[in-house]
């Protein structure tokens, strides 16, 4: 059997936390002997002294600071397991599955999560990035509640128009296409590998690469395996720095790829996380003003 308990160690944090045996008694809704005394249990049977006074207040010891910081995960992940089981116990949402195309920009997608994180702590989001080459019948989309894909619907999901997602034909500023006096005609890009992002199961057009992911098709135009298309605010950083420059085409330099937003069917009417994610998304998808 443990010498000590969560309900100890939970005891310690507030303690310190608040400055003083009467507040955390206040709080806990104890009385300041029962915390007290509990305490005083704590560190007689670890032989340790993990507070002290200074004036007033209460304070960690050294041995105190150190062992509490390391307990403090654990009591979160508790905090975490019996919110988890009331929200189970209340027929409340506890999972969200989201698939989302991986061409949607990233710093939007994690400010996204973000704020549904703050507002629904409770919920665990599983989050699947596919490319848009993904089959119908993928599992993955068969599990998923909320999708933001490049089709416009699904068997047993019918989305509605997000987004354009903007592509530009880039390359490395050294690339030897940079050299070649503008405006570049299709001939002259055809003589250089094209990066191209997908997966496996669709074969190479002409002289292009593919690369399964968009990160990888960054790296491998920065690095002048070839030029490409790839999402404008994705890149705006390598763009703004003069890493990266747009290829001056003759025609065909920039590219928009559609995103719908689609909800599982069975979800209707949905409930309110689902409805507030959706909403996020669409916020998200507002130009500003």
């Amino acid at each position: 059997m443990h010498k000590t308990t969560l309900e100890q160690w939970a005891l310690l944090e507030r303690v310190v936390a608040l400055g003083s045996f009467a507040r955390a008694a206040e709080e806990t809704h104890r009385s300041q002997s029962s915390v007290s005394y509990n305490l005083s249990l704590l560190q007689e049977r670890l032989g340790l002294a993990l507070l002290r006074q200074e004036g007033r207040k209460a304070v960690l010891t050294e041995q105190g600071e150190l062992l509490l910081g390391q307990v403090k995960p654990m009591l979160q992940a508790f905090t975490r397991l019996e919110n988890r089981a009331a929200t189970l116990r209340d027929g409340a949402r506890a999972q969200l599955d989201l698939v989302v195309d991986s061409i949607f920009p990233r710093r939007r997608l994690f400010a996204i999560l973000r704020q549904f994180q703050q507002q629904y702590p409770q919920i665990q989001v599983r989050l699947t990035e596919v490319l848009e080459s993904i089959s119908e019948d993928a599992p993955t989309l068969a599990e998923a509640d909320v999708m933001v894909l490049t089709r416009r619907q699904l068997n047993g999901g019918r989305g509605e128009w997000l987004m354009n997602v903007d592509f530009v034909a880039v390359a490395h500023q050294h690339h030897p296409l940079l050299q070649l006096p503008a405006p570049l005609s299709e001939n002259q890009v055809n003589d250089w590998p094209a990066i191209r992002i997908a997966d496996r199961q669709l074969r190479p057009e002409g002289d292009s690469w593919t690369f399964s992911t968009i990160d990888a098709a960054m790296e491998a135009v920065m690095t002048q395996v070839g030029y490409g298309w790839l999402p404008e605010e994705r890149i705006a950083d390598a763009l703004a720095s003069g890493e990266l420059r747009k290829l001056p085409l003759h025609h065909g330099a920039r590219r928009a790829t559609p995103l719908h937003l689609i909800v599982r069917e069975s979800l209707v009417p949905l409930d309110e996380p689902v409805a507030r994610l959706l909403a996020l998304f669409k916020q998200a998808a507002t130009p500003a003003t």
